[in-house]
C-alpha cells in the first residue's frame, strides 16, 4: 500500500526562498523568524534562480550591496548583534562574485556566527562547459571555486539534482542554530539546477521551529569545577563572546557579585560586565590593561566562560604566570572547553553559572583579594581618564578621539571595529555600559568589516546608535557600503582616522626594526627605490560626500566633539574625518604578543629586536598540567 504525498511543484531557487521564510528559533520562550532577508549581487549565476525566487517573495526582502564579501560582513554583524538567533542569507553569481565571499565565510565561521551563503555554481549537466567564469581541471570535472568554501565552512553541499534539498536545507537549520557548531554554512547552487523544478513535498515548507538549546553541564565535571574554585586563592574570570552569545550576563554579573571573583574580557567579550561594576577589570591580554593583566598574572585558577583562548587574550601564552595556575573552562564546544588542560564543562553559560552559583552559596574570595582588586580597578580607571585627557596639540590623540567618542555617545550605544591600531586602544579604554555595546571583529580582524558589519548591527537594532571607529587603510578597502547605506536609509556615525597609511601595523613594523617600511602613503622615491617619497593626499571628505554620505572635516578636538553633536542630529550617515597626533600612542601594559622576527638579518634594529624576541619567548608557556581531580 502506498501512502500519498502531497506536493508542490517549485523551481529549487523558489523552494530555498519559500523554506527560509518558514524557519524560526526559539529560546527562553521567545519565538521569531530566523532569516531576515537576502543580501547579495545579481550576476548570470543567479540572477534568472534565485533573484526570480526573491522576487516572487517580497516578504523576504532582498538588499543589494556593492561587494559581496561585504554582504557577508554585513550579515556577520548581524547575527552578533542578535546574539546568533536572527541571520541573513547572502547570494552571487558564479566566479568572483563567489571568492569574494570566501573571505567573510571564514570571518564568519572562526567568530562562530551563523551565515548562509548561496553562490551560483557551473552547470550541473555539464554539455556546455566550460562556460563564462568556470575554473576547468585536467584531473577531475567534479570541482569549481566553490570547493574553497570548504575549509571555511562549517557546513558544505553542492546541489546537484533538486531533491538533494529535501535533506539538504534541515542540515543547514541544524548548523545554523547549533550553539556550538555554528558558522558560515555554504550550499553551492548550479544555475541550471537553481531554475529546476520538482515536486516538493509540502510538509518541508511548514514552519518549523528550532529550539536554540541551553546544553546543560555534566555533574561530574560541574562539581570538580566548584571545587577547584573554592579551593582557589585568586581566581579570575575570562569572559568571551559566549558569555554575550548565551545572554549570560546577569547571570554573570550575580555570580561575581556573590563570589567576589574578577572578571576579565576578551575583545569578544567585552561588555560582558558593564564597566563600572565593582568586579569588572577590562581587557585582557596583548591588548588589556594594567589591572586585567596584573590579576592573569598572578591568578591561581583561570575560569574561562565563552572564550577559545586567541593568542590576544593569552597574550601568546605568556599571561597566566602562577606556576600553580589551573584552567576551568565553560562552553557549548567540546573542542574549546579542554583547551589548556581545564576542567572541562561542556554546556551553556548561563545555565552552568547559574549552577555554580547554588554550588558556591557559602564561598568567597578573601578580603585581601577583594582590596587588590579594588585597587587596581581604581588605578586603571584613572590611567583611562588621563588617556581620554592628554590636551596634545596641535591635533588630538586617538585616545582623547575614543574619550570624546565615549562621552558623546549613549549607554545603548555601540562601538564597532575591527582592524588596525584601533581595536587594541579600543579594548583597554571604551567603557562599555550595556551588553552588545562593543562590536568588535578580533577572530579574523577584517579590513573592510566596519562599514558593512555597521550596516548589520544597526538593522539588528535600529533604536541603537552605531559608531564606526577606522582608519584610512580600512576605509579605502570597502567604502562602498555607503552608497548600500544611502539606499536603505540606514544611519550610522563613521569617525574616519586619517593616518596616511597603515598605522598599526606602521607601528609593529617599527618595533621591529624595519622603520615602518612599506606601510606609509607616500610615492616611490628615485633614490631610495622605496615608498619613501612625497606624502599623498586623499580627500576622505569628498570622496564620502561623492558617495551619497554627510561628510565633515575635524581639525582638533573641539570641532571633533562639535562634529559628533552634529551627527547625531542627521538622519542619514555621516563621516567625521579627523588626523591624530603622531607618536602618541597607548602604552601596553605588562603584555606581549608573539609576532617572529628574523633569525638573521643585516639590519641593526631586526637584530636587536630578535634579541628581546629571544627573550620574551621565555615566558610562553604549554600549561599542559592535568586539572586537580578534588
Amino acid at each position: 500500500m502506498s501512502i500519498q504525498t502531497k506536493t508542490v511543484r517549485l523551481t529549487v531557487a523558489q523552494a530555498i526562498v519559500t523554506f527560509l521564510k518558514k524557519q524560526h528559533v526559539e529560546r527562553d520562550g521567545r519565538r521569531h523568524a530566523f532569516f531576515s532577508g537576502v543580501l547579495g549581487i545579481f550576476g548570470h549565476g543567479n540572477v534568472a534562480g534565485l533573484g526570480e525566487a526573491l522576487l516572487a517573495n517580497p516578504d523576504l526582502p532582498y538588499i543589494l550591496v556593492r561587494n559581496e564579501q561585504a554582504a557577508v560582513h554585513m550579515a556577520s554583524g548581524y547575527a552578533k548583534a542578535s546574539n546568533r538567533l536572527k541571520a541573513f542569507a547572502c547570494t552571487s553569481s558564479i566566479g568572483p562574485g563567489a571568492t569574494n565571499m570566501v573571505t567573510g565565510a571564514a570571518l564568519a565561521t572562526i567568530n562562530r556566527l551563523p551565515v548562509l551563503l548561496l553562490p551560483g555554481d557551473i552547470f550541473a549537466r555539464r554539455n556546455v562547459a566550460p562556460v563564462l567564469q568556470q575554473l576547468e581541471s585536467p584531473a577531475t570535472q567534479d570541482i569549481g571555486v566553490n570547493d574553497c568554501f570548504k575549509p571555511v565552512s562549517r557546513y558544505w553541499d553542492r546541489i546537484y539534482r533538486p531533491e538533494q534539498i529535501v535533506t539538504a536545507l534541515p542540515e543547514v537549520m541544524r548548523v545554523l542554530t547549533s550553539p556550538s557548531e555554528c558558522g558560515a554554512v555554504t550550499l553551492a547552487l548550479p544555475q541550471d539546477v537553481q531554475t529546476e523544478a520538482y515536486d516538493y513535498p509540502v510538509e518541508l515548507f511548514e514552519e518549523r521551529v528550532w529550539l536554540v538549546r541551553r546544553p546543560e553541564p555534566d555533574q561530574i565535571c560541574l562539581a570538580r569545577a566548584t571545587r577547584a574554585i573554592a579551593g582557589s586563592r585568586k581566581p579570575l574570570i575570562v569572559a568571551g563572546g559566549g558569555v554575550l552569545f548565551s545572554e549570560a550576563s546577569g547571570a554573570l554579573a550575580t555570580f561575581v557579585s556573590q563570589t567576589g571573583i574578577p572578571v576579565a574580557e576578551t575583545q569578544a567579550g567585552k561588555g560582558a560586565l558593564p564597566y563600572d561594576h565593582a568586579q569588572c577589570v577590562g581587557a585582557i591580554g596583548a591588548t588589556g590593561n594594567l589591572a586585567a593583566n596584573r590579576l592573569a598574572a598572578e591568578a591561581d585558577l583561570i575560569i574561562g566562560i565563552g572564550t577559545r583562548y586567541s593568542d590576544f587574550t593569552s597574550a601568546s601564552m605568556t599571561a597566566f604566570q602562577n606556576p600553580e595556575v589551573r584552567f576551568v573552562n565553560i562552553n557549548t564546544a567540546e573542542f574549546d572547553a579542554y583547551k589548556v588542560s581545564a576542567i572541562p564543562v561542556v554546556a551553556d553559560a548561563k545555565v552552568a553559572l547559574e549552577a555554580m552559583e547554588r554550588g558556591l552559596k557559602s564561598w568567597r574570595i578573601n578580603q585581601e583579594y577583594g582590596e587588590q582588586i579594588g585597587g587596581l580597578k581604581r588605578k586603571w580607571e584613572a590611567e583611562v581618564d588621563r588617556l581620554f585627557h592628554l590636551n596634545t596639540q596641535p591635533k588630538p590623540a586617538q585616545s582623547e578621539i575614543i574619550g570624546a567618542m565615549w562621552e558623546a555617545s549613549g549607554a545603548r550605544d555601540v562601538l564597532l571595529s575591527a582592524a588596525g591600531s584601533h581595536p587594541g586602544d579600543l579594548h583597554k579604554l571604551w567603557r562599555t555600559r550595556t551588553p552588545n555595546g562593543y562590536h568588535m571583529e578580533y577572530g579574523y580582524s577584517t579590513m573592510g568589516y566596519e562599514i558593512p558589519g555597521a550596516l548589520g548591527a544597526k538593522l539588528a537594532d535600529p533604536s541603537r546608535e552605531v559608531y564606526v571607529f577606522l582608519g584610512d587603510g580600512t576605509y579605502l578597502l570597502m567604502p562602498s557600503e555607503i552608497v548600500t547605506a544611502v539606499q536603505e536609509h540606514i544611519k550610522l556615525i563613521i569617525v574616519l582616522v586619517d593616518n596616511r597609511g597603515f598605522a598599526s601595523i606602521g607601528g609593529l613594523s617599527r618595533s621591529l626594526g624595519m622603520a615602518g617600511f612599506g606601510t606609509s602613503y607616500r610615492e616611490r622615491s628615485g633614490d631610495s627605490g622605496h615608498l619613501d617619497g612625497a606624502w599623498l593626499h586623499v580627500d576622505y571628505v569628498a570622496n564620502a560626500r561623492s558617495l551619497g554620505a554627510h561628510a565633515i572635516m575635524a581639525g582638533s578636538l573641539a570641532e571633533f566633539k562639535a562634529a559628533l553633536e552634529e551627527a547625531k542630529k542627521m538622519d542619514r550617515l555621516t563621516v567625521v574625518v579627523v588626523e591624530t597626533q603622531p607618536g602618541v600612542g597607548v602604552p601596553s601594559y605588562e603584555s606581549w604578543w608573539d609576532v617572529a622576527v628574523p633569525e638573521v638579518s643585516q639590519i641593526e634594529g631586526v637584530r636587536q629586536a630578535r634579541a628581546a624576541y629571544v627573550e620574551a619567548r621565555k615566558r610562553e608557556r604549554h600549561h599542559l598540567a592535568a586539572p586537580k581531580q578534588g
